[in-house]
């Protein structure tokens, strides 16, 4: 007899966004490990499933890993579930994965409800290419090796946020990225789902006077063009031609290429900048 392990997706909020494909696994393994026991019982008593569970969260997953690998191997089927969203996003999940790739064991991943993709699409951004970092790090001090490695970034930023840090992330986000636009994602298909679409600055004020309730998704715009073409133009815009030119010089770039490129960069013709690099 084989085992096997199902990860599968919950509703983020609205129950009627169970697949029937979660629910046929949950009906037919026979362990489903959870997050929260007591969250998960909610959700099983309304489709009426009625199955053992099984702690399973980020304080208990290397142990509990190995216990699961265990049940597997003797032949039973497990579920494996999170409070909400798809395990191993945010969530515990990625421990046992790891693990049943090394051991070679069977395992499945159904696709489902993710706040992710939702709050992308709700925002209205660039939705071709995005990064999601989950929850910032509570400290500054871990925050800001992240934010630096992300702040030159074109793609749009997505990040996870509980109601009590909202305010002060929306000023970390401020003083690190600038005013770009955000959409503020609260209670994704729930009964109070918001979403609201501003600069940063704004958000904040609005946040100053409506105290922040639930579980949000922060999208925000990658660099635009506008902003790198201002920040490379600061790096010139003090220079003479001359100096310009000398500038990509000591870079590395040929005589040739540092004309075309100082032309390029001033809205110039390459034979108006050449003139002042005879002397060069």
């Amino acid at each position: 007899m084989n085992g096997k392990l199902y990860v599968v997706p919950t509703p983020i909020g609205n129950l009627k966004d169970i697949t029937l494909r979660a629910l046929e696994v949950l009906e037919n393994v026979d362990i489903i490990a959870a997050e929260d026991t007591r969250q998960s019982l909610k959700l099983l008593n309304h489709f009426n499933i009625k199955k053992p569970l099984m702690s399973y969260h980020k304080f208990n997953e290397n142990i509990k890993s190995e216990d699961i690998i265990n049940k597997i191997l003797e032949g039973n089927k497990i579920a494996l579930v999170s409070d909400a969203g798809t395990p191993g996003i945010s969530d515990p999940g990625s421990v046992i994965i790891q693990k049943c790739i090394e051991e070679n064991i069977e395992f499945e991943v159904l696709t489902g409800a993710t706040a992710v993709t939702t709050a992308l699409v709700y925002s209205g951004l660039d939705t071709t290419k995005f990064i999601f970092r989950g929850f910032l790090p509570r400290e500054n001090k871990d925050r800001n090796p992240v934010i630096e490695d992300l702040k030159d970034r074109k793609e749009s930023l997505i990040f996870y946020e509980a109601p009590h840090r909202l305010i002060r992330t929306l000023e970390f986000l401020y003083d690190n990225l600038g005013n770009r636009k955000i959409a503020i994602c609260r209670e994704l298909t729930k009964l109070h789902e918001e979403i609201i679409r501003l600069p940063i600055k704004e958000a904040m004020e609005y946040y100053m006077t409506k105290e922040p309730r639930g579980e949000y998704v922060l999208v925000l715009e990658g660099k635009s063009e506008e902003e790198i073409k201002n920040e490379e133009k600061s790096q010139w815009e003090a220079l003479t031609i001359e100096e310009h030119i000398k500038k990509y010089i000591n870079e590395g770039f040929s005589k040739k290429e540092a004309i075309k490129k100082t032309a390029k960069d001033r809205s110039l013709s390459k034979s108006e900048v050449y003139k002042h690099s005879i002397d060069i």
